[in-house]
């Protein structure tokens, strides 16, 4: 696949980036490197619940006690879908991540901005009768219980301020070499800059790239508040999504430049989950399930997705029909397959990490570009990995 003018001025600009003062170069068995990955959590079961949030210091401390890993990476949902999106909370959150011994990148999840409009989560309802939202109402305060009411936009906004206030920047300590869709100057699409969240770096011959790719619809079918669907909710997950397909050009046009052994993609979206909806709740996710399967295609290498948003730990390759799955709780059906236009790419493999209940886990990932491991519940090319519950 020929690179894009955007994929080679990100190649451009992450040769530029300074040297790192801590990479997973210098860590990991046999010459390759590791990484700790997870996502969805703290969850609580209610508004007020600390429970998952008060063992995340000990959970930041058994990631930190590994002397192999050298970076964190969060698939998103800072917390339920019960709980309330406040700008309180999300700078609790950044706090406890201050706490990491090695760089942590981080894409944001629905709960934490795409989904704060559901009463639920502290946002609203449409009330047809009046043609307004009845806001949920903080009882200490008096004041709608969400940032700006629940507005996802807004509530995105929040979280770049907060999370992303320094492009190419991560949390923890140390620092990665990663660049920000921000810091990639696109002519052609002036806006992307906007998507500070979406990242790619570099690894010993691996690429790693985020999307901000928020579970549940794309935040796109389930209309805001119950209200009848709005321009700005449209003109939200249309852009983003395009953003988001032009970052994976990006990424993939850096991998075949420098030969890369693999990719590694990051969203929090588990695309391929009905989570008791019709497949056409799916639908607006395939401008995303059809480039990667293109881009892995054309790659011919090993492609490996994360996500959260199911929660519960999946390994399997969804671009393959009745390819084997190792799952929890019998999570492996496919019921979702054929929600998406017909695939069969064998170099891709996906694992949704496991999170929103106790005991808290941790995925052990290592990579090891010049392996070539099979593909089994936990090896795949470059890629082993292992599950790291607590407690």
């Amino acid at each position: 696949m020929k690179r894009s003018c955007i994929a080679a001025a990100a190649a451009l600009a992450l040769c530029a980036l300074p040297a790192t003062s801590a990479t997973a170069d210098d860590h990991g068995p046999r010459g390759g490197f590791t990484l700790a990955v997870y996502g969805d959590a703290p969850y609580g079961t209610f508004q007020g619940d600390q429970a998952e949030f008060d063992a995340t210091p000990a959970f930041i401390d058994s990631v930190n006690a590994d002397p192999d890993v050298s970076a964190v990476v969060h698939v998103g949902d800072i917390h339920s879908g019960k709980q309330w999106c406040t700008e309180a909370y999300d700078r609790s959150i950044a706090a406890l991540w201050t706490h990491y011994a090695d760089p942590l990148v981080y894409t944001p999840g629905d709960n934490e901005w795409a989904d704060c409009h559901k009463a639920g989560e502290g946002g609203g309802s449409y009330d047809p009768s009046t043609g307004q939202i009845d806001y949920v109402i903080d009882p200490s305060t008096g004041q709608p219980a969400d940032y700006a009411g629940g507005n996802p936009v807004d509530n995105l906004a929040l979280i770049r301020s907060i999370f992303f206030s320094s492009p190419g920047h991560t949390f923890g300590s140390g620092t990665l070499k990663v660049l920000s869709q921000a810091q990639v100057r696109d002519r052609a699409h002036p806006t992307d800059a906007q998507y500070v969240e979406n990242v790619l770096w570099q690894q010993r011959g691996i690429v790693f790239v985020s999307i901000n790719v928020p579970g549940g619809s794309n935040n796109d079918a389930d209309p805001w508040y119950g209200a009848p669907i709005t321009a700005a909710q449209q003109d939200e997950a249309a852009q983003r999504t395009a953003a988001d397909v032009r970052w994976l050009d990006s990424a993939f046009g850096l991998a075949s430049e420098n030969d890369a052994a693999g990719v590694v993609v990051i969203t929090q979206a588990d695309m391929w989950d009905l989570d008791g909806k019709t497949p056409a709740h799916l639908t607006n996710y395939e401008p995303i399930v059809s480039s990667l399967a293109g881009h892995t295609g054309a790659f011919g290498k090993p492609v490996l997705l994360f996500t959260g948003d199911s929660h519960t730990y999946r390994s399997d390759n969804p671009l393959v029909q009745g390819a084997p799955c190792t799952g929890d709780g019998g999570v492996c059906s496919y019921d979702a397959w054929m929600s998406h236009p017909y695939y069969h790419v064998t170099n891709f493999h996906r694992i949704v990490v496991h999170g929103s209940t106790f005991p808290l886990e941790w995925l052990k990932l290592t990579a090891a570009p010049g392996a070539h491991n099979p593909t089994t519940a936990t090896s795949f090319g470059p890629f082993t990995w292992t599950r790291m519950p607590q407690g």
